[in-house]
């Protein structure tokens, strides 16, 4: 038997302690809940990327009632970025969210498609994302979609 021992880092950040561009970012996904269509689940993801030229794009979740109809925060705004700007890599990606009770106690984390659709982005791009994981306590930074997703089926694999 082989044993295989997967370690991932995570720093942890009070929201004073981000320097000002990530403030500027995580303050984007922090209003991009705002815009969220979640009249089932009242659950509001937002979701900010900083792009290689300093463009921040946002996007919100959206559900439907033809569930799973919806897409993620995650995916909506990675979509539109690299629809609205092709060429140009994800730096960061900044994620938070809210129930009606208002923003979480811990950072949320992606599900398991939108760390799909992060990893595929990394490979276009060939370099990994810094990810911001937003709460009321803390703010998660991971150094890319691989921490999340340690084994991850990726293009190497087709």
């Amino acid at each position: 038997m082989k044993e295989i021992e997967l370690n991932i880092r995570i720093r942890a950040y009070r929201y004073e302690e981000l320097n000002e561009a990530d403030r500027e970012l995580m303050d984007a996904a922090i209003d991009a809940t705002r815009r969220s269509y979640s009249p089932y689940s009242k659950f509001s993801v937002g979701a900010a990327v900083c792009l290689q030229s300093g463009t921040i794009v946002t996007g919100s979740n959206q559900e439907n009632a033809a569930y799973p109809s919806g897409l993620c925060a995650e995916r909506t705004t990675l979509f539109y970025a690299n629809s609205r700007y092709p060429e140009e890599a994800v730096e960061t990606l900044a994620i938070a969210a809210k129930n009606e009770q208002g923003f979480l106690e811990s950072p949320i984390p992606p599900c398991g498609a939108c760390r799909q659709v992060m990893l595929e982005t990394e490979e276009r791009f060939k370099r990994p994302m810094r990810i911001l994981l937003y709460s009321l306590h803390d703010i998660y930074e991971i150094r890319g979609t691989k921490d999340l997703l340690p084994l991850s089926f990726g293009s190497e694999f087709l």
